[in-house]
């Protein structure tokens, strides 16, 4: 099963939120923490990601089913909040396990394909030279040295396990399932619960264009941007994330 932190009362409401590609549970703590004050939060680590489990599998429907065992586990249905490759687990995870969940929120992304490339971060943690680094600033000045902007050098080392001079992501499977992380498959079906597609103004990850295809799938999604805020909306502006999930959730509570 996968690594996952709770944080709230054992008896608040309770939600589960999964993060995208190369993150980990870790980056969402502060968030977590905040929601917790009437919720219990629990806060995950896909599979390949920080302390989960590896495995070479790492299509939707295997991320799905993680998150389907966690909230069984924990004991029954529960809010999802997914961003970007977590969020599509999460779309994938309302769609072949309704029962699972009660309302979802989606950070930037969309059930569909994408054509840009994330294989140039794992090129850049591989190119990192381990053995030279003593600290996290270390890893840190390699990758800003091939290019990597400071923000994204800051969270992909919030991967990397300084002590044991290793990253704590499969680089290796993420690369070989990059055509399935980048796409989305072909679903029957619809999640008809309340659905939150929540992204950022400065981002195109969810374009007018696939407004249809979400409909299909979620016919009650309705559609919020956070004006100053780019694909990762959440670290651009935590405030008015935080802000519009618990008000979205509070105000669509059975």
């Amino acid at each position: 099963m996968l690594s996952y932190s709770e944080h709230g009362a054992a008896d608040g409401i309770p939600l589960l939120i999964a993060h995208g590609l190369y993150g980990s549970g870790r980056n969402w703590g502060v968030i977590a923490k905040r929601l917790s004050d009437t919720r219990r939060v629990i806060t995950v680590d896909m599979r390949n990601h920080g302390h989960s489990f590896w495995s070479g599998n790492h299509g939707y429907a295997d991320l799905a089913s993680d998150l389907a065992d966690i909230i069984d586990a924990l004991g029954g249905p529960m809010d999802v909040v997914g961003h970007s490759m977590g969020g599509k687990a999460a779309m994938m995870l309302a769609l072949s396990r309704p029962d699972a969940v009660q309302r979802l929120v989606i950070g930037d992304i969309a059930p569909v394909s994408y054509s840009h490339s994330q294989m140039q971060f794992i090129d850049a943690m591989r190119a990192v030279n381990l053995s030279a680094v003593t600290r996290r600033s270390d890893a840190n000045a390699q990758l800003a040295a091939q290019g990597v902007e400071p923000a994204l050098c800051s969270f992909l080392t919030q991967s990397l396990d300084v002590a044991e001079r290793r990253w704590r992501l499969n680089l290796d499977a993420l690369a070989s399932n990059m055509p399935a992380i980048l796409g989305f498959p072909e679903v029957s079906g619809q999640f008809d619960g309340p659905t939150l597609f929540l992204s950022g103004g400065q981002s195109d990850y969810v374009a007018p264009g696939y407004r249809p295809t979400i409909r299909t799938l979620f016919p009650a999604a309705r559609f919020v941007k956070i004006p100053n805020a780019g694909h990762w909306l959440h670290a651009d502006d935590p405030r008015a994330f935080e802000g519009t999930v618990r008000a979205y959730l509070d105000a669509t509570a059975a």
